[in-house]
Formats: structure tokens, C-alpha cells, sequence
């Protein structure tokens, strides 16, 4: 799967991530999509390692599931560490 595979991956894993932890994380759109993105990327590299999923593979259920749980974990991290700021 090329770039743009894992970035309109990105996209997606993104949005079900947000809407799976709804809140106030910080960020608008491009923010989610950027971590979308990233955690897709992350997910996806540390599903491969360990043999879930597929780098290769847009449509292997295991490359889904991990791209959106590295998105759940790098939208958590993200309200994590925006969230802890005083205004």
C-alpha cells in the first residue's frame, strides 16, 4: 500500500478514532487528521511486527484494527498532553 493508501487510511482511523473517544482532546479537523495519520502510521508499523495486520494490505481487517487503535492511542496522548494546559 502506497502513502496515499495510508494516508486516506489515516483519514478514516482518524474519525472512528474521534468518535470513539469523543471529548475535548484539542485540535480541530486538520489535527484529527493529522493524528489519524500518525497513529494509522504507528499502528500499522507495530501490527506488522508483531503479525497483526498488513502494510501491504488496505482492506485486511487487522491493518484496520490496528491503524485505529494507533489512532485511539496517539488522540489520547495528544488530550493528554493539550488538556494538562492552564489558559
Amino acid at each position: 500500500m502506497g502513502i496515499l493508501g495510508w494516508i486516506v487510511l489515516g483519514l478514516i482511523a482518524g474519525a472512528l478514532a474521534k468518535l470513539i473517544m469523543p471529548g475535548n482532546q484539542g485540535g480541530g479537523i486538520i489535527v484529527t487528521i493529522v493524528l489519524g495519520i500518525v497513529g494509522a502510521l504507528l499502528g500499522g508499523f507495530l501490527g506488522s511486527l508483531i503479525g497483526i495486520g498488513s502494510i501491504d494490505s488496505f482492506w485486511d481487517l487487522g491493518t484496520w484494527i490496528t491503524a485505529i487503535v494507533g489512532a485511539l492511542i496517539v488522540l489520547f496522548i495528544w488530550g493528554a498532553v493539550t488538556g494538562r494546559k492552564r489558559h
